[in-house]
């Protein structure tokens, strides 16, 4: 299990199986992301990895689209398009 902590949502902190979707488990533990589509098309979910970046996967296409090079040297993904496989502590701008 990977220990998922939500910034934004007051230190919120869950646990999930390795290899789990970030907005799929933010949605089931009300971790509070914001989105929209859940699929790579809109951006919504943009996040920041503030702690555990080296515990997602590789940055997908999808996110390429709507983040520059710079957001993601400053930790930042898609909810939607990122797996965890360790411990991580994620934040974002309240919508």
């Amino acid at each position: 299990m990977v220990e998922i902590t939500f910034v934004t949502n007051n230190g919120k902190t869950v646990e999930a199986p390795e290899n789990s979707n970030l907005l799929r488990v933010s949605i089931k533990e009300q971790g509070g992301i914001p989105f929209k589509c859940g699929g790579g098309l809109c951006g919504t979910c943009k996040c920041r990895i503030e702690e555990g970046l080296e515990n997602t996967d590789k940055i997908k296409p999808k996110e390429r689209k709507h983040l520059k090079p710079e957001d993601f040297e400053a930790g930042y993904r898609m909810a939607c398009q990122t797996f965890v496989n360790g411990n991580i502590k994620v934040s974002w701008v309240p919508r």
